[in-house]
């Protein structure tokens, strides 16, 4: 995953950027150190990110349904597409996990063989508690994320901090 730099440089950097603001974003971290978000994310304090395996990503896909209300975001180039509902249930058919949201829900075919590294980041953002499952290819582009829910006073679901918690455990 580190092709332009040791893990080592990368995990100097992003301590200097952690530094100067703990709740920076890391697509802007990755921006700014012409870095990718995997890069980032996997020298994160450990306090902050849990890894694992790409081979897991169907497991949580299928779990994430019964989360209740999330934020599923994609960013592709430059622009930030998010999804605020329920993960819709999904099956694996022609090659990819086919996300199968009613009408007005979210739809889409993942293509479940590229995933690589799976990440769960406890990290605050814009000064918020917040928390995501960021899904990565071999190079560690984002692929998506699944950040938590929040409720109308923007207060994080407890129950879904709790599911958070035994997914960490599992992988941990």
């Amino acid at each position: 995953m580190y092709t332009s730099q040791t893990k080592q440089q990368v995990l100097e950097a992003v301590a200097t950027m952690m530094e100067k603001d703990d709740s920076a974003p890391i697509s802007q971290m990755a921006i700014e150190s012409n870095l990718t978000e995997g890069e980032i994310t996997f020298v994160l304090p450990s306090t902050m990110v849990t890894a694992i395996a790409g081979e897991q990503a169907q497991a949580i896909l299928e779990d994430l349904p019964q989360w209740g209300k999330v934020t599923t975001i994609v960013n592709s180039f430059g622009s930030i597409f998010e999804y605020k509902a329920p993960f819709p249930k999904g099956k694996v058919a022609h090659g990819y996990y086919n996300l199968m949201g009613r009408e007005g829900e979210l739809h889409g075919h993942l293509k479940l063989d590229l995933i690589k590294h799976i990440a769960i980041v406890s990290k605050p953002f814009h000064k918020m508690e917040s928390h995501y499952i960021g899904f990565y290819d071999e190079s560690g582009e984002c692929v998506f994320k699944v950040y938590l829910g929040r409720d109308k006073k923007r207060q994080l679901f407890p129950e879904q901090l709790d599911k958070l918690s035994k997914l960490k455990m599992e992988f941990a």
